[in-house]
């Protein structure tokens, strides 16, 4: 006799992962960053996919000024892969973290 079973939607990955890297010092916004324009047409903030039951996760930030971007874009990767692995239970592939801009 198999347990329950639960299924994760895109969107709901998509969201979590948004909260995940919202939370880390240094992040301004979770996001692209430039003229409204560009924000409209760059598409989503946070894209995803499941391939062979494991997630692939890339996620574009605004970081705080004088924010050091390396050690910020890696806690933004630790942070949202424990999201994904303690929270979903899901078997993490990768975690791209993309700044897209500093600042307001």
């Amino acid at each position: 006799m198999a347990g329950p079973e639960l299924t994760v939607g895109r969107g709901v990955i998509a969201e979590l992962v948004r909260l995940a890297a919202f939370e880390v010092p240094g992040v301004l916004s979770v996001g692209r960053g430039g003229p409204a324009w560009r924000r409209l047409i760059g598409g989503p903030s946070v894209a995803v996919k499941i391939r062979n039951e494991r997630v692939a996760v890339r996620v574009w930030i605004v970081a705080r000024p004088g924010q050091a971007l390396v050690p910020l874009t890696a806690a933004v990767r630790s942070t949202v892969a424990a999201t994904v692995e303690r929270v979903l239970g899901l078997e993490l592939e990768t975690v791209t973290v993309l700044v897209d801009g500093v600042g307001g």
